[in-house]
């Protein structure tokens, strides 16, 4: 799916509407209809199941889904004396879940009066992704946060010469990446398993999810002299639009040394620090 075809936000149709009366773009919101039946577990339990769940599309923010209240287990919720402002949106209230001895604060929330110029979302609500224990799109699981149907992934094949080191050391070296392509992110080299140092990683404990390529393992660098904490990781078990980067490892273009075909490469500028880089920057 791309912005500018069918029922996307810039295509002949779209399914959702903007707030085009707001004048500040970074208050720019997109209200659409998804075609996705969603649902929300916690301790076993089945909190949200719908078949009319509506993306709400916000600048700088990740997609939220919004539900129907009548799509919502209500008697697990208990409304929150918890309020927050929106200069977007208005207004929200907060309700609190509690299943069997879990519970989680301030979990749903809603706008029962959404401010003039907002989407309609009066009679929707919406939670926060970590309330729950799992969430299902389809029969598959979703990790961190609802997957943007406008979020591209492309792995292609490549027969670049690709070389990277850490302090000076040499880790990893190969004529047969695989290179990823994913909206926002640097181009990430995947290196074939076999054509990385083995003695120059060890591996870390840390794992992290994506909802696009699925758990992500850690090595630690530990040549070059440098801080080598999680500089590279691996998907044993990738989901299947990603299948192809199985056995190889990928490294932190912000963090190595990077040439491409004899050109050393500038390294990417992120917002995050040093400290957020293994939680965020996935690739």
């Amino acid at each position: 799916m791309t912005l500018t075809l069918g029922t996307a936000p810039f295509g002949h149709t779209p399914a959702g509407a903007f707030n085009f009366e707001v004048p500040d773009r970074r208050r720019l919101l997109y209200f659409e209809d998804s075609p996705r039946w969603v649902r929300g577990k916690l301790g076993g339990e089945t909190v949200v199941d719908s078949r009319r769940a509506k993306l709400l599309h916000e600048h700088g923010h990740l997609p939220v889904y919004y539900f129907p209240q009548d799509d919502v287990r209500m008697q697990l919720l208990d409304p929150s004396d918890h309020t927050t402002h929106c200069p977007t949106k208005g207004d929200a209230a907060y309700w609190s879940l509690r299943v069997g001895d879990r519970h989680a604060e301030n979990a749903m929330w809603s706008y029962p009066q959404p401010i003039e110029g907002s989407p309609p979302l009066a009679g929707y609500v919406a939670f926060y992704w970590q309330a729950m224990d799992r969430w299902l799109e389809e029969d598959e699981e979703v990790f961190v946060h609802p997957r943007d149907p406008y979020h591209r992934i492309d792995v292609l094949a490549s027969s670049r010469q690709v070389c990277l080191s850490v302090g000076g050391a040499l880790v990893a070296e190969t004529a047969r990446p695989r290179l990823l392509f994913e909206t926002g992110l640097p181009v990430r080299y995947y290196v074939p398993r076999e054509d990385v140092r083995d003695e120059a990683l060890a591996t870390a404990e840390l794992q992290t999810r994506c909802p696009y390529k699925g758990v992500a393992s850690y090595f630690d660098v530990i040549e070059g002299g440098a801080d080598g904490m999680a500089l590279a990781w691996h998907y044993l078990e990738p989901l299947p639009a990603v299948s192809t980067i199985v056995d190889h490892v990928c490294f932190f273009n912000e963090r190595v040394d990077l040439e491409v075909d004899g050109e050393r490469q500038e390294r990417p500028q992120t917002p995050w620090s040093r400290a957020d880089w293994a939680e965020r920057a996935r690739g």
